[in-house]
């Protein structure tokens, strides 16, 4: 297990702030590719073995499977290619990897799904498919629905982020516009069976909303994807309605195509909060974990949590430790900088109003807020005397959603690039008791 510093060192604000910093790296790195794939690997077929994968992780996964891979079974091939976000790319031997935009998909990610179901088009029965699929993968491998144009999706996915619903709503409606999602490539797989790899960004672990399920049979239908299109009031045109009103070709649970699929969830955020419980208890700190699938509007849970810390501290004769992951969602009224993490935990210092002895870091564990170049951000107890003399106002920059703005200023912003993992968001208060 990773060790952390026992909390009876530390002896100023900053070693509080460092001791949280590399809580979050126990964390993240408890679900790496690296520590996960290797031993989940199936047999070889008397066929060909084709990996195909998207998400942020999918790189990683993807080399972390070649080594593991040629280290089990020297000879036997392997071939295939996955997309993963710009920037998050891994060194493959024989798997191509291919980069694409997030969150908002361009034509590079329609380019790698229709690679993606040419690749696994002519197998067959003796031949196996590897997917490789993290959370991200949704808006990294688009291609449009017969009748659909990239620009339309783009302009869907644009107003799904900025309406505040959340990722379960959001891939719903991806599945329906989609050609590959809602198990359509595990369709063209067929009669190939399919080994579908999982690290979970969405709350509640449920496989099909994964990157919405490309290798997964799906429960939802067309008429669900139009009824949140039309209650978070979202522009649709002609084409677009049309498409949802008369889509039935998704192939559903029973179908045939999936009789010989399996699918693993090899990591999840209750895996790292475990990983953070675990190391931080070592180290001497009282832990509660609130849940791994928290919701929300990103403020509001903020500063419900600022609330339960500060009466949790006036109850505490030990440090305690409250942890949370899930994923948030933020409703855009402004036009500042940021991602849910940031927004959460600006809510969550503003609430708290400069209580003494309360700590706070919230990150993305794939190491990107949002679309901002960090991971997320952090606070101590004296960065309210110091936003005051900075002049800051935390209530502006909530109203106009620019909490990376703020935190900037505060030179409190927590940059990692990126992780090549993905379970989502990693939340850490660190409460010590009040003095005498």
């Amino acid at each position: 297990m990773n060790r952390l510093p026992p909390l009876s060192t530390l002896k100023c604000p900053q070693d509080f702030t460092t001791w949280l910093r590399a809580l979050s790296d126990v964390a993240i790195a408890s679900v790496h590719p690296d520590s996960l794939i290797p031993a989940h690997l199936p047999e070889p077929p008397s066929g060909r073995t084709v990996v195909i994968g998207a998400g942020k992780a999918a790189a990683a996964m993807a080399a972390a499977l070649e080594k593991a891979w040629s280290g089990k079974y020297p000879g036997a091939e392997i071939e295939g290619l996955v997309v993963t976000r710009y920037g998050h790319g891994a060194h493959c031997q024989s798997i191509e990897v291919l980069e694409a935009s997030h969150p908002m998909p361009d034509n590079m990610g329609e380019v790698a799904a229709r690679r993606m179901l040419a690749a696994v088009s002519d197998l067959g029965e003796d031949d196996l498919v590897i997917a490789l699929i993290s959370g991200g993968g949704s808006a990294l491998m688009t291609l449009p629905a017969a009748g659909l144009k990239l620009e339309q999706k783009q302009a869907v996915n644009r107003a799904l982020l900025r309406s505040g619903a959340p990722i379960r709503e959001i891939n719903t409606v991806r599945r329906h516009l989609s050609a590959i999602k809602g198990g359509r490539l595990a369709a063209a797989a067929h009669p190939a069976p399919v080994v579908t790899y999982l690290i979970s960004d969405v709350p509640g672990d449920e496989p099909t909303l994964i990157a919405s399920g490309p290798t997964l049979p799906d429960n939802s239908t067309p008429k669900d994807a139009l009824e949140i299109l039309q209650r978070y009031d979202i522009e649709t045109d002609d084409s677009l309605r049309r498409h949802l009103q008369n889509d039935g070709n998704a192939p559903k649970p029973d179908d045939a195509t999936f009789a010989r699929d399996t699918a693993v969830l090899l990591a999840k955020a209750s895996d790292a909060l475990e990983a953070a419980r675990s190391a931080a208890v070592v180290a001497g700190v009282e832990v509660r974990v609130l849940g791994d699938n928290l919701e929300g509007e990103a403020r509001t849970l903020g500063q419900e949590h600022g609330q339960l810390a500060l009466a949790a501290q006036a109850d505490s004769t030990v440090p305690l430790l409250i942890l949370s992951g899930g994923e948030t969602s933020v409703t855009v009224i402004g036009n500042g900088r940021g991602g849910r993490n940031v927004e959460y935990l600006l809510g969550l210092f503003a609430s708290l109003a400069g209580a003494e002895g309360i700590y706070g870091l919230a990150v993305d564990t794939d190491g990107i807020d949002g679309s901002e170049d960090n991971a997320g951000a952090f606070f101590a107890p004296g960065d309210w005397a110091r936003m005051q003399r900075q002049g800051l106002d935390p209530t502006v920059y909530l109203a106009n959603n620019d909490a990376y703005s703020f935190f900037a200023e505060l030179e409190n912003l927590i940059v990692t690039g990126p992780t090549r993992t993905n379970v989502n968001d990693f939340r850490a208060i660190l409460i010590l008791p009040p003095t005498k």
